[in-house]
């Protein structure tokens, strides 16, 4: 467990870097649109044009990918801020629980959705760009692929929306200054 933070209420050290705050932000903004996207793909999948957006969706969800890789390596290279003393025990473990959980979510949701992609007749297009296919398009791989990939998507929706929660808890009601750690 990372050693508490200094206090709070002064400036220095209990603010996350700036990288860290975009990469958080941008990241969030980007998974929120790409579960709305994910929704309305699945509800037009048979309309004509509808392959645009599976297009823009697997592009996206590269760029989610890279961005993830990148923030795991900057947090891996950059001592996190601990919590506050004063934030209890259970609620200091629940964290690192959602945020690991949301970091195996972050990860393997673009590969599986990558990889089913790629059992499709389409295979994967990367803005416009069509990648080299590296097997036969395989229609029940592909669906069970997308199945696990709706899966993980609904497991990372509910941990984002405990994260944001959270995040509201300490702005609104503890007043805190938590929420301030991973703001501009």
């Amino acid at each position: 467990m990372k050693p508490p933070s200094p206090d709070p209420t002064t400036p220095g050290e209990w603010h996350f870097s700036p990288v860290a705050v975009i990469l958080h932000w941008l990241l969030a903004i980007l998974i929120v649109g790409m579960l709305a996207l994910g929704l309305y793909m699945v509800s037009i999948e048979d309309e004509p044009g509808a392959d645009r957006y599976f297009h823009l969706h697997e592009s996206v969800g590269i760029v989610v990918f890279a961005l993830v890789l990148a923030r795991l390596v900057w947090r891996l290279t950059h001592r996190p801020v601990g919590l506050p003393a004063t934030v209890p025990r259970w609620e200091a473990k629940a964290t690192t629980v959602v945020e690991r959980l949301l970091y195996a979510c972050m990860i393997a949701q673009p590969v599986i959705g990558f990889l089913g992609a790629s059992y499709t007749k389409s295979g994967i297009v990367f803005f416009g760009l069509h990648l080299p296919a590296w097997h036969q398009p395989n229609h029940d791989t592909a669906e069970t692929l997308f199945g696990v990939h709706a899966i993980i998507a609904s497991i990372l929706a509910v941990l984002a929306a405990v994260h944001a929660l959270g995040g509201l808890k300490h702005l609104l009601i503890n007043r805190d200054r938590i929420f301030q750690r991973m703001w501009f």
